[in-house]
């Protein structure tokens, strides 16, 4: 571990570095610097390519690939030169603007129209569709993929374990069977359809002016429709064009953003901590690994650390999405700078999200079945055949089935043959009487195979 990790004071920049470096080139500052300078540039070229603009022409191939390679091309050497020029503006969307203009201030097409870079734009027009931007990326190319990793670990192993019996636990005490993989195949089911919901939250953008009307805009160019050109620049990078702002767009596509990441956390929590209790009944063991301790004094500890850790990672994920959707939304009156510092904080909920997936499929990766642990609890448990009895009484008219299962059964040990004895006792037909004789807890699982098998 370097010196700069030793001494990070965020665990993203120190301990958990190496696991969250595909987001660092989106929310670090050099890929906001870099998101501000690619919008800049795509509005220069939007404005030259205007006709209404008369002052500008529309630039030559050659100059046209200077400004995407400025763009694409840019460098932590570029973001530093930003860096530098903000010392004396103290503003560092300006010296966005003072960077482009010094490199490109002595091309001799490009140079007549430096002061069209940035034109009418107020700093949060460059801003939003930064954001925009970068939340595009890093769900679509990081966070949705980690995702789909999960998922398809999940319905492996829903898959795998279809068929395994397992005693289900309501409120903590026996409840009716199910299998490993359905339960799996529930957590599978949850987190699809929080996926399609992330991946559908529309990412808005506005290129409006000081508080939202082209002020600035109309006093230049009064005959350019700026409304339909804004939709055209915000949805020519890939953005959904929001036509009413302040001189903030509001935020809520980031809100519902984080509330979409927020629900998939807590829902690997839920996993997380299922997962802790079931390893603590013994109904999984986890692989050893070579030279690993699990406690300083215990020397027998094989410690669920994988998901503890995920569940302490998502949770403080979840803490900054909830203040994101809290928090942006609101702006006092036309613009207030309370949103740019809680901006810069984006990439740490993430980051504690990504960490969390890691975390938790190094987990599921570590985890193998006790079907000896399962095959046990489940033969304590004849109890849980009350639910197929009485229901199977209530069928055929049988008087009081419930009332007569809950004296035989609440708070009573009930073996195999007491279970028998009673159904022997019961007038039922002989097809239904065979099948609850034939039935144990390891095969009262209703549909459940199917349904593991279904996801």
């Amino acid at each position: 571990m370097s010196d700069a990790q030793l001494l990070a004071l965020s665990p993203l920049d120190g301990r958990y570095a190496g696991k969250v470096d595909a987001l660092r080139p989106i929310f670090s500052e050099f890929g906001l610097i870099k998101a501000r300078v690619k919008v800049e540039v795509e509005w220069l070229q939007a404005l030259a390519n205007e006709p209404g603009i008369v002052d500008l022409k529309p630039f030559s191939a050659t100059a046209t690939q200077r400004l995407l390679t400025l763009a694409n091309d840019f460098s932590t050497t570029d973001a530093a030169r930003v860096k530098e020029i903000e010392r004396t503006t103290n503003h560092d969307v300006k010296a966005v603007e003072y960077l482009i203009k010094e490199r490109l201030k002595d091309d001799a097409e490009l140079g007549p129209a430096l002061e069209f870079v940035h034109f009418a734009c107020t700093s949060e027009d460059i801003n939003n569709l930064s954001y925009a931007l970068m939340l595009k990326e890093a769900r679509n190319n990081v966070m949705l993929p980690k995702l789909d990793e999960l998922i398809a670990r999940l319905r492996t192993m829903a898959h795998e374990h279809a068929a395994l019996p397992m005693l289900s636990r309501t409120h903590g005490q026996a409840a009716s069977p199910t299998s490993v993989g359905k339960e799996f195949a529930n957590v599978v089911a949850r987190l699809q359809r929080q996926r399609t919901q992330l991946a559908g939250v529309e990412l808005t953008g506005k290129i409006n002016g000081a508080v939202g009307n082209y002020n600035a805009h109309v006093a230049s160019y009064p005959d350019v429709d700026w409304p339909a050109f804004a939709q055209r620049f915000v949805e020519s990078l890939d953005l959904d064009f929001n036509a009413y702002t302040t001189q903030i767009e509001p935020h809520d596509c980031i809100a519902e953003l984080s509330d979409a990441q927020k629900r998939i956390n807590t829902i690997a929590i839920d996993l997380c901590r299922d997962l802790w209790g079931y390893i603590s009944l013994g109904y999984f063991k986890q692989v050893l690994k070579d030279g690993e301790v699990g406690s300083s004094t215990m020397p027998h500890k094989v410690n669920p650390i994988d998901f503890e850790n995920a569940e302490g990672n998502f949770g403080i994920a979840n803490a900054l999405c909830e203040h994101f959707a809290a928090k942006l939304p609101i702006s006092r009156w036309q613009r207030d700078l309370t949103d740019s510092t809680v901006l810069r904080a984006l990439g740490t909920a993430f980051g504690h999200a990504l960490v969390g997936y890691d975390a938790l499929l190094r987990g599921l990766n570590k985890l193998t079945v006790n079907p000896e642990r399962l095959a046990a609890d489940l033969d304590a448990s004849w109890e849980v055949l009350a639910e197929a009895v009485q229901t199977v009484m209530r069928r055929h008219g049988l008087p009081n089935p419930y009332e007569q299962l809950k004296a035989l059964t609440r708070g009573q040990g009930i073996t195999a043959e007491s279970m028998r004895a009673f159904v022997e006792s019961l007038d039922l037909p002989d097809e239904y009487k065979q099948r609850l004789r034939e039935m144990t807890p390891s095969t009262y699982l209703g549909l459940a195979e199917r349904l593991a098998r279904e996801i």
